[in-house]
Protein backbone atom coordinates (compact mmCIF):
# COMPACT_ATOMS: atom_id res chain seq x y z
CA UNK A 1 0.00 0.00 0.00
CA UNK A 2 1.29 3.41 -1.08
CA UNK A 3 1.24 6.33 1.63
CA UNK A 4 2.77 9.97 1.44
CA UNK A 5 4.11 10.71 4.53
CA UNK A 6 4.88 14.71 5.27
CA UNK A 7 6.57 15.29 8.01
CA UNK A 8 7.16 19.39 9.15
CA UNK A 9 9.79 20.41 10.92
CA UNK A 10 9.48 22.01 14.22
CA UNK A 11 9.75 26.20 13.76
CA UNK A 12 11.49 26.80 16.89
CA UNK A 13 15.60 28.21 17.08
CA UNK A 14 17.26 24.62 17.21
CA UNK A 15 15.11 22.99 14.25
CA UNK A 16 17.54 23.23 11.83
CA UNK A 17 19.56 22.15 13.76
CA UNK A 18 18.20 18.76 14.60
CA UNK A 19 17.85 18.01 10.97
CA UNK A 20 21.18 18.42 10.35
CA UNK A 21 22.03 16.47 12.77
CA UNK A 22 19.95 13.30 11.58
CA UNK A 23 20.46 14.06 8.36
CA UNK A 24 23.33 11.78 7.34
CA UNK A 25 21.32 8.50 9.34
CA UNK A 26 18.43 9.87 7.75
CA UNK A 27 19.35 9.57 3.73
CA UNK A 28 20.89 6.23 4.86
CA UNK A 29 17.77 5.25 6.04
CA UNK A 30 16.13 6.48 2.97
CA UNK A 31 18.84 4.60 0.74
CA UNK A 32 17.85 0.97 2.04
CA UNK A 33 14.48 1.70 1.62
CA UNK A 34 15.10 3.18 -2.14
CA UNK A 35 16.99 -0.34 -2.11
CA UNK A 36 14.00 -2.52 -0.81
CA UNK A 37 11.91 -0.95 -2.71
CA UNK A 38 9.48 1.28 0.27
CA UNK A 39 10.57 4.69 -0.38
CA UNK A 40 9.70 5.42 -3.60
CA UNK A 41 10.38 9.35 -3.58
CA UNK A 42 11.67 12.21 -1.58
CA UNK A 43 12.19 15.79 -0.96
CA UNK A 44 12.97 18.08 1.48
CA UNK A 45 10.18 21.61 1.33
CA UNK A 46 11.63 24.26 1.87
CA UNK A 47 10.25 27.64 3.08
CA UNK A 48 10.52 31.03 0.90
CA UNK A 49 14.19 31.69 1.39
CA UNK A 50 15.45 28.31 0.85
CA UNK A 51 16.02 26.86 4.29
CA UNK A 52 14.56 22.86 5.22
CA UNK A 53 11.57 23.11 7.01
CA UNK A 54 9.97 19.28 6.22
CA UNK A 55 9.93 16.53 4.30
CA UNK A 56 7.38 14.69 1.78
CA UNK A 57 7.88 10.75 0.68
CA UNK A 58 6.15 8.20 -1.11
CA UNK A 59 6.57 5.26 0.14
CA UNK A 60 5.25 1.53 0.08
CA UNK A 61 4.85 -0.61 2.65
CA UNK A 62 2.21 -3.65 2.94
CA UNK A 63 -0.23 -2.13 5.77
CA UNK A 64 -0.31 1.16 7.42
CA UNK A 65 1.13 -1.28 10.72
CA UNK A 66 4.88 -1.66 8.99
CA UNK A 67 4.68 2.45 8.07
CA UNK A 68 4.36 3.10 11.68
CA UNK A 69 7.09 0.49 12.51
CA UNK A 70 9.46 2.24 9.63
CA UNK A 71 8.54 5.64 11.71
CA UNK A 72 9.33 4.52 15.06
CA UNK A 73 13.19 4.10 13.59
CA UNK A 74 13.30 7.00 11.22
CA UNK A 75 16.07 9.47 12.28
CA UNK A 76 14.15 12.89 11.92
CA UNK A 77 11.25 10.74 14.06
CA UNK A 78 14.02 9.89 16.71
CA UNK A 79 15.84 12.73 16.51
CA UNK A 80 12.70 15.40 16.88
CA UNK A 81 12.85 16.67 13.78
CA UNK A 82 9.63 16.38 12.44
CA UNK A 83 6.88 17.49 15.34
CA UNK A 84 3.59 16.35 12.85
CA UNK A 85 3.33 13.98 10.69
CA UNK A 86 0.58 13.81 8.49
CA UNK A 87 -0.20 10.05 6.45
CA UNK A 88 -2.43 9.75 3.51
CA UNK A 89 -2.67 6.92 1.77
CA UNK A 90 -2.21 7.22 -1.79
CA UNK A 91 -1.99 5.28 -5.25
CA UNK A 92 1.06 6.16 -7.94
CA UNK A 93 -0.88 7.08 -11.57
CA UNK A 94 -0.75 4.40 -13.80
CA UNK A 95 2.54 6.46 -15.88
CA UNK A 96 4.82 6.40 -12.73
CA UNK A 97 4.54 2.83 -11.97
CA UNK A 98 7.27 1.25 -14.09
CA UNK A 99 9.93 3.51 -12.45
CA UNK A 100 9.53 2.01 -9.07
CA UNK A 101 8.50 -1.75 -9.63
CA UNK A 102 10.03 -3.75 -6.71
CA UNK A 103 12.65 -6.55 -8.04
Amino acid sequence: MQFIVIGHDGEDESALDRRLAARDNHLASCAAGVKSGEHLVGAAMLDAVGKMRGSVMIVDYPSRKELDEWLAKEPYVTGNVWKKIEVIPCKLGPAFEPLFHKN
